[in-house]
């Protein structure tokens, strides 16, 4: 039932608004440049689960599997995958760049007392900017993910940056992601040990660009409002 719901709202509102589009923002912004991650560093991993079924909608809502970032940010994150090959690990990423219409669908979908691991729609997500990535650590000698505690887009306490609750190694996990981002210039969203922002999300406009519009070199610029 939460699936054929989810699919009926996705259905219904995409289209429309797409039309209405983000809210205006004064500006002036950087040009974006949307860069695709795993063509700047194929050694990231992508587990995108907004183009399958599994995922907190129960439908797909991306057609395309692909992460993209502004490139500076992008840049960074092949960084830290590079980095953390010294202690084992890669990335493994699950959103990038996300198209407001789509965090307007998520808004709209998620119960009043889930709201804080959404973004209002009105003020636009980070991820819109092209300056948040959702990601985790994989295994490089297995390819796996690892144990982090809780999982992506898990709605509880368990995914909190302060949850003290896991064990050792999976603290210790969650740690060694944080400081690398952090080394890098992302900060961690507190309510999701997955979610980090590029210092730089303010100079980017929101963008409601579908996947398939940005092709493998990056996004057409955005149209600066007065």
């Amino acid at each position: 039932m939460r699936a054929f719901l989810a699919a009926l709202l996705l259905a219904s509102a995409i289209p429309a608004l797409a039309q209405g589009g983000p809210p205006a923002e004064p500006g002036p912004f950087r040009t974006p440049d949307l860069a695709e991650l795993t063509l700047l560093e194929p050694g990231i991993r992508l587990d995108v689960r907004y183009a399958r079924s599994d995922n907190f909608l129960g439908v797909p809502v991306y057609r395309e599997a692909r992460a993209f970032l502004q490139r500076p940010a992008a840049e960074a994150v092949a960084r830290v995958h590079r980095k953390l090959a010294a202690k084992g690990y890669g990335l493994m990423v699950f959103d990038g760049y996300r198209p407001w219409a789509v965090t307007k669908a998520f808004w709209d979908a998620t119960p009043e007392d889930k709201k804080l691991f959404v973004a209002n729609p009105a003020r636009g997500s980070r991820h819109n900017r092209g300056c948040s990535v959702d990601l985790t650590l994989y295994d490089l000698a297995t390819g796996m993910a690892v144990d982090m505690g809780a999982g992506y887009d898990e709605m509880s306490p368990r995914s909190y940056v302060t949850w003290e609750g896991g064990t050792k190694e999976q603290l210790d996990r969650r740690d060694l992601l944080r400081g690398a981002m952090e080394r890098e210039g992302f900060f961690v969203y507190p309510w999701e040990w997955w979610h980090f922002d590029f210092k730089d999300w303010r100079d980017y406009p929101l963008l409601d660009l579908p996947f398939e519009k940005l092709g493998g070199a990056g996004a057409p610029p955005a149209t600066k409002t007065p």
